[in-house]
């Protein structure tokens, strides 16, 4: 079974898009609809920006988002997706790409969450570090030893997990976990402490605004972060995005639930070869592609 894959936030290149904004007539009308819906030329800022610009959280979001749906739109003519799945923000991508969402509601709860996670890192400065080479469970029982917020956040492979805190809960928690044979443990170039508790300021906002937006059943199931299992009720998915800001993403069971229900062919729609490269990870024996540019 094909199953179509979308990535987060870290993705994000200078001059993503620009190929398929100058090659596909619909693409062209996508990216300009995004420039009114946004309010500022985001496709000034992915095509000719600097590095600087794509590393804030409301350009590197929506700026993903855009890259990730308008290829799923106009790239593969052969796109039917029997299952998606999304990591993090990639959670939106797939919901648009399976017909749960709009185009444009999609880039609105983008914009307002990427915007709502900006100001949740404002309040409480925090950031996220990526663990290699414990099991998950090691990581979990320090985290929980240690008195500062710090949490499991990203469940990417089998031995790389990503945790999420306050800057003395991480600190905390890296020494700890290099203590107990730890291969890495290194705080990531991030805004904040994503999908942790430190969130909830977010996910109250986000909360009324999935609320307000019109979500269809989707085409086919989409695996969702929060527990990686599958749904196509709109009311559930809904619910499940709500909590995905204060929740872990559950990545490598997610990606197992798929191939346990006949995935066996993985395509990743949108920038960078990172899911591809943590699919191989979890199973090596699926095939893994990706679709980043505009190919005719």
């Amino acid at each position: 079974m094909k199953a179509y894959v979308f990535p987060g936030q870290g993705a994000q290149y200078v001059g993503m898009g620009k190929d398929v904004y100058d090659n596909h007539p619909l693409a062209k009308e996508l990216f300009e609809k995004a420039n009114e819906i946004l309010g500022f030329r985001i496709t000034d800022l992915m095509f000719e920006g600097s590095d600087e610009d794509l590393k804030q959280t409301k350009v590197t979001q929506p700026a993903i988002f855009l890259h990730s749906v308008i290829l799923a739109k106009t790239v593969d003519e052969s796109f039917n997706p029997e299952m998606v799945a999304g990591h993090s923000l990639g959670e939106f991508s797939a919901l648009v790409a399976a017909g749960a969402l709009s185009f444009e509601d999609g880039l609105k709860l983008v914009s307002q969450r990427a915007q709502a996670m900006q100001k949740a890192c404002e309040i409480t400065p925090s950031t996220m570090a990526a663990i290699v080479g414990l099991e998950d469970h090691v990581v979990e029982e320090v985290c929980e030893s240690i008195e500062d917020v710090v949490v499991a956040a990203n469940y990417n492979c089998p031995g790389q997990l990503v945790i999420s805190g306050s800057f003395e809960g991480i600190d905390k928690a890296c020494e700890l976990l290099k203590e107990k044979g730890a291969k890495r443990a290194l705080k990531l170039p991030v805004g904040g402490a994503f999908h942790s508790p430190l969130m909830e300021p977010a996910r109250a906002e986000l909360a009324e605004s999935i609320k307000n937006t019109s979500f269809s059943k989707p085409v086919c199931p989409v695996y969702q972060n929060v527990d990686g299992k599958p749904y196509t009720d709109p009311e559930q998915i809904k619910a499940n995005l709500v909590s995905q800001l204060t929740s872990p993403v559950k990545w490598t069971q997610t990606v197992r639930n798929m191939i346990a229900d006949g995935a066996d062919d993985f395509t990743e729609i949108g920038p960078g070869k990172v899911l591809q490269g943590l699919i191989k990870k979890i199973d090596r024996s699926v095939a893994t592609q990706g679709i980043s540019s505009y190919n005719k």
